[in-house]
């Protein structure tokens, strides 16, 4: 669970950001986004009073301290989870991969581990991630349902065989389809019919409450 917090929003007491405070505490979440309030031009909020910039930096500088302090995956090591690597780390030395919580695990560059799916063992821990060495016996696989269709194979089939043995594509009648002139009369017509129902009803309404 990861979330966004404002401080010092125009309305925020001393007892609202303590209470913000305990939530942290409580939850202790991976990932924190903390952002000091802006009154952004146009909303209700930019005309309120604001809290002094003081006040909003000494409650942006608490919480920001007290987050560098959560250790999330600390204790982990040994753990073993099923992983999906999607991409690669910022300083280009791992591939990023999440497990079932969504949780990053780092593991080893090698090409043929983009875009599938394997076990892990996490081997150490940092404040943002933990790092996993590929477990000897895991299998390493596609998360696909099944193999890209070859051309001209028909979704369903069992290969070559049901493709050549199945019935051809029914072929689309073209002349039963309206003409660009027709459907312009077609959308007029229907648009005249709307707005004539619409006109008779609000004409109903005036009369009744005369």
């Amino acid at each position: 669970i990861i979330t966004d917090i404002i401080c010092g929003f125009p309305t925020e007491t001393d007892e609202d950001f303590q209470e913000t405070m305990e939530l942290v505490k409580r939850h202790n979440f991976p990932s924190l986004f903390i952002n000091q309030f802006f009154p952004r031009p146009g909303t209700p909020a930019a005309k309120m009073k604001r809290i002094s910039t003081q006040i909003v930096k000494s409650r942006t500088r608490e919480l920001s301290e007290y987050f560098q302090t959560v250790k999330p995956y600390e204790g982990r090591e040994g753990k073993i989870y099923s992983v999906l690597v999607t991409e690669t780390s910022h300083d280009g030395n791992y591939y990023v991969a999440h497990n079932e919580f969504y949780e990053q695990v780092l593991v080893p560059k090698l090409p043929e581990l983009m875009g599938k799916m394997f076990k892990v063992r996490v081997v150490s821990t940092s404040k943002f991630s933990m790092i996993g060495e590929l477990i000897d016996d895991s299998q390493v696989i596609r998360p696909s349902l099944a193999d890209a269709l070859q051309l001209g194979q028909v979704s369903g089939g069992a290969g070559k065989e049901a493709t050549e043995n199945s019935a051809p594509l029914r072929q689309t009648n073209t002349s039963t389809l309206m003409q660009p002139s027709q459907l312009h009369k077609y959308f007029k017509t229907t648009f005249i019919l709307v707005l004539s129902v619409a006109v008779f009803i609000r004409i109903l309404q005036i009369v009744h409450i005369l």
